[in-house]
């Protein structure tokens, strides 16, 4: 109980932070899309910093250990936990034909995919999509807000921030009773995206005079394009 609500606590720490830094109005910029650039950069620092001594170092060790296949393995597991909420969103987006697809994942994955270790859903042509809630309110007509970078989380718009209360709230994983089981699949699954992530930094560095900047413009774009499934209206210029 005492680590739940400590979990709570977090998660408002995390909204607060993220409305009181929108709503200050003590670090604004001229970018319309990052009025509070000045933080932001601040706080995509912090997590650069901590990536790089710790994160990267041991999402590097892992991709080094573990053999290609039990990699993808892990990367099946926790994809078929995330089918789960994938479908509830395409179903609250008004897409019932992927829903009833995400869910047809789960089921065959869970059962002659052990657990989802083995994806054979998608040899069976059930399609992969990614959704959350964070689309889920953006396909609602929920504007973005201003884009935000929140500590370990990283990049989000204040939409997204809020989405991502819910992700949390509602994760199978996260609503694990036995503590030590939870918090070891919560590990492995940070480590096992911040591995498939890996081939992006070398891209990033070699493409980016301000990573920063690179970071953000790519992050508002992707989530553009996710919220209208790949084909985003043109955007108004001022």
């Amino acid at each position: 109980m005492k680590q739940e609500k400590i979990a709570t606590r977090l998660r408002s720490a995390l909204l607060v932070m993220a409305l009181s830094g929108v709503l200050g109005g003590c670090a604004t910029s001229g970018n319309p899309k990052d009025p509070i650039e000045g933080f932001n950069r601040a706080m995509y620092g912090f997590n650069d910093a901590v990536d790089t001594a710790l994160i990267r170092p041991v999402a590097q060790g892992y991709d080094a250990v573990l053999p290609s296949p039990v990699r993808t393995g892990v990367t099946n597991f926790f994809g078929n936990i995330a089918d789960l909420l994938i479908g509830v969103n395409n179903l609250l987006q008004g897409k019932p034909d992927q829903a009833v697809s995400d869910l047809g994942r789960v089921l065959v994955n869970s059962t002659i995919g052990i657990l989802g270790v083995i994806d054979w859903a998608t040899d069976m042509g059930m399609e992969k999509h990614e959704e959350d809630f964070g689309q889920t309110f953006g396909r609602w007509g929920v504007g973005d807000g201003a884009y935000v970078v929140l500590p370990i989380f990283g990049p989000r718009t204040v939409r997204d921030t809020a989405g991502l209360i819910v992700d949390v709230a509602v994760d199978p994983i996260t609503r694990i009773n036995h503590i030590p089981t939870r918090n070891v699949l919560l590990a492995l699954r940070a480590i096992d995206i911040r591995a498939d992530l890996l081939p992006a930094d070398n891209v990033i560095e070699e493409a980016a005079l301000d990573k920063y900047s690179y970071i953000r413009d790519g992050y508002l774009q992707a989530r553009r394009s996710q919220i209208h499934d790949g084909n985003p209206p043109r955007e108004k210029l001022d």
